[in-house]
């Protein structure tokens, strides 16, 4: 009995007791693994895949193909050419046993494709290659979550170096004195110098539309200016 099995992208016609050549698998030498991909078995063509069948194999040896050559050719206005080598990598087997039905519950490792050789048990008991079950892992942890940046606080406005302190008005507390140095009034002396056209447009802008002249600010700040 034959079977037409699927590994690295190939496909490959194999009866019992072939020796076989695919691209390199996740496996050392003297493991025992099985392709699941089937296209046919026998008579038994696949739709794509022959459902439950399987073809376990020896693994002989890990091997390199045979080293080819590709000519990169000169570029135009330089006199550069080279050569670049590459060798395949390749998993010589042994085709043990051609498996028509029960190969899913045979618990014989997977043929996968890969580097790694190391082996480890996956959820159903049959062995997988490490990396396969790092990935797997990776895939079930839940990524953390960054902690949110705490939003930055407003910069409060700082008085300029020889500011006077402005809470010395009557009526002046911080938040007004807040509100004066935002719109650039630091000293006694500025409020002296006050016009009633600046006078108006501080109301405005303070929204106590006749506190200044109320708590006489001018006089005061002529005062304060003075001592």
């Amino acid at each position: 009995m034959f079977a037409v099995l699927k590994t690295g992208g190939k496909q490959y016609k194999v009866a019992s007791g072939d020796v076989l050549r695919v691209e390199k698998l996740a496996a050392k030498a003297g493991d025992k693994v099985q392709f699941n991909e089937i296209l046919m078995v026998g008579s038994t063509v696949g739709a794509p895949l022959v459902e439950g069948a399987g073809v376990q194999a020896e693994v002989i040896d890990q091997i390199k193909g045979e080293k080819t050559i590709n000519f990169v050719k000169r570029r135009r206005k330089h006199g550069s050419q080279r050569t670049k080598g590459h060798r395949q990598q390749l998993t010589l087997v042994r085709i043990a046993e051609i498996l028509e039905k029960g190969a899913d519950k045979s618990g014989v490792m997977a043929a996968v494709s890969g580097a790694g050789i190391a082996h480890v048990t996956g959820a159903n008991g049959a062995p997988t290659s490490k990396k396969a079950a790092a990935a797997a892992e990776r895939a079930s942890t839940p990524k953390a979550e960054k902690p949110k940046a705490a939003p930055k606080a407003k910069a409060e406005p700082k008085a300029a170096a020889g500011a006077d302190d402005l809470k010395k008005l009557s009526g002046v507390g911080p938040a007004l004195e807040k509100k004066l140095l935002e719109a650039g009034v630091t000293t006694f002396a500025q409020i002296a110098a006050w016009t009633e056209a600046d006078v108006a447009a501080m109301d405005e802008k303070l929204s106590f539309k006749g506190r200044i002249e109320r708590e006489g600010w001018i006089a005061q700040a002529a005062e304060l200016a003075k001592g």
